[in-house]
């Protein structure tokens, strides 16, 4: 089964687009934990156990875990086991180096972590890529246009290509499309920029977005929302906001309440 299948399966499944963060802050933990990476591991696990019937994924960024040294990457490892089968994890690496390196970004996360997904960058075009993209039953969601505050200073620079003018990011979507030979591509688009969010969809009515942003950042709901499609569908990353929705005891139930309050507002704009 590759990537896009197993995911489609689960947002039917799950009647969700929920993508769960798993980005365990050592300091931001509930009080009753404690701050090690044993804490972390307890966390992740009542996190996952709160609110596995309510995602279609999940996504741990890396650098939460490669912080705490060898320690955490077992961690890491250890929650990526915890997570049932049928739900896809996306590895959120932003990997992006010469083909022969990432060759081993590749293994390591495909290969050792098991990661049904991963982040990558572009800027070392899709010649270097190719180690991800040769594998076809996994997902490659490529960075467009980002959430974060500075995204434009690159992302948004005007190029010309054949005659033709248009947005750095554009561009990007335009070249994932030429390096998606094998249908295993997907966009990362930051909720937090609507306008450039509706623009990529238009686009790329045929690859699956990857949409962070939503809760902490402040990103619009009803615009990921609105772009999803059946076959090429929108996962929307939420962290924070479910993660850290109490600091007590009762931080697990805070957190499914927290994910099946998102995963309602989802299902109401999608069905509305």
């Amino acid at each position: 089964m590759t990537f896009l299948e197993k995911l489609r399966k689960a947002i039917q499944a799950q009647q969700s687009l929920l993508c769960i963060g798993l980005d365990p802050d050592i300091g931001s933990l509930p009080a009753c934990l404690p701050r090690s990476v044993d804490g972390i591991l307890s966390f992740n696990r009542a996190i996952i156990e709160a609110t596995v019937d309510l995602v279609c994924a999940y996504k741990p960024n890396l650098a939460f875990y490669e912080a705490l040294g060898a320690p955490g990457l077992d961690c890491l490892a250890r929650t990526r086991e915890m997570v049932p089968p049928e739900i896809p994890v996306i590895g959120d690496a932003k990997r992006g180096d010469v083909g022969h390196t990432n060759r081993q970004y590749a293994r390591a996360l495909f290969d050792v972590l098991g990661f049904d997904a991963v982040t990558v960058h572009p800027y070392l075009g899709g010649e270097a890529l190719e180690p991800f993209l040769e594998r076809s039953d996994r997902g490659v969601f490529i960075l467009c246009r980002t959430s974060n505050p500075g995204a434009a200073e690159l992302q948004d620079i005007m190029v010309a290509e054949s005659g033709t003018i248009c947005s750095l990011y554009e561009y990007v979507v335009w070249r994932v499309h030429a390096w998606n030979t094998r249908g295993n591509c997907g966009l990362v688009v930051g909720a937090t920029s609507p306008q450039e969010l509706r623009r990529i969809r238009e686009l790329a009515p045929d690859l699956p977005l990857l949409v962070p942003g939503i809760g902490a950042q402040g990103g619009d709901l009803a615009e990921a929302v609105a772009s999803h499609r059946a076959d090429a569908p929108t996962i929307i990353a939420v962290s924070r906001a479910v993660l850290y929705a109490s600091g007590g005891a009762d931080f697990a139930a805070a957190a499914r309440t927290a994910a099946e309050h998102l995963r309602e507002q989802m299902r109401a704009a999608v069905t509305g």
